[in-house]
């Protein structure tokens, strides 16, 4: 049985950057990885960003995660997912399915995710240009009980990769 590596952070926080570097340290064939951004482009393509549209697309991402995970993949989702009611259905989704689900806290300030701000999202806000941006105007609400929290302005992206890789191993998933 393989799992999935559930991301959630803030937009910025480096959730897919993470993922990435995860899937390389590990060099399995069966990895795969779901970005949120990537997802919304192909799988969710023309939902918004209402409460309604956002558990939607991560309900989505949820069940292709949960559906590659009992078949043996090892899913690293980098979703930003800001409602825990929701994370939590997608919990379940892994439960009802037999496969492993690890919510991973990429837990980094709003003010250094606004500095990083790599889709320009935290400066159109600040401009009022978007509104309803997670963290700022939208709550988030960070999970409680998360598997591992990642403080990534703490420590380096190895250091990060190395945490993760050290949890797949208490889990006997590396």
């Amino acid at each position: 049985m393989t799992a999935t590596v559930w991301l959630t952070g803030l937009p910025s926080a480096g959730k897919t950057t993470l993922a990435t570097a995860l899937a390389k340290e590990l060099d399995r064939e069966r990895v795969e990885l779901l970005d949120g951004d990537e997802v919304r482009e192909f799988l969710t393509k023309g939902l918004g960003f209402t409460r309604e549209d956002r558990d939607t697309n991560v309900l989505r991402i949820g069940w292709v995660a949960a559906t590659l995970a009992k078949h043996g993949v090892l899913v690293l989702a980098s979703v930003i997912s800001p409602y825990a009611e929701t994370r939590a259905a997608v919990r379940k989704l892994h439960e009802d399915k037999g496969a492993t689900f690890l919510e991973i806290h990429v837990a980094t300030p709003v003010e250094v995710c606004s500095e990083r701000d790599v889709k320009g999202l935290y400066a159109k806000q600040a401009a009022g240009e978007i509104s309803g941006l997670t963290g700022v105007d939208d709550p988030y609400e960070a999970p409680t009980h998360p598997d591992a929290v990642i403080r990534t302005q703490d420590q380096t992206l190895e250091e990060s990769v190395a945490q993760l890789v050290e949890l797949l191993r208490e889990r006997g998933l590396a």
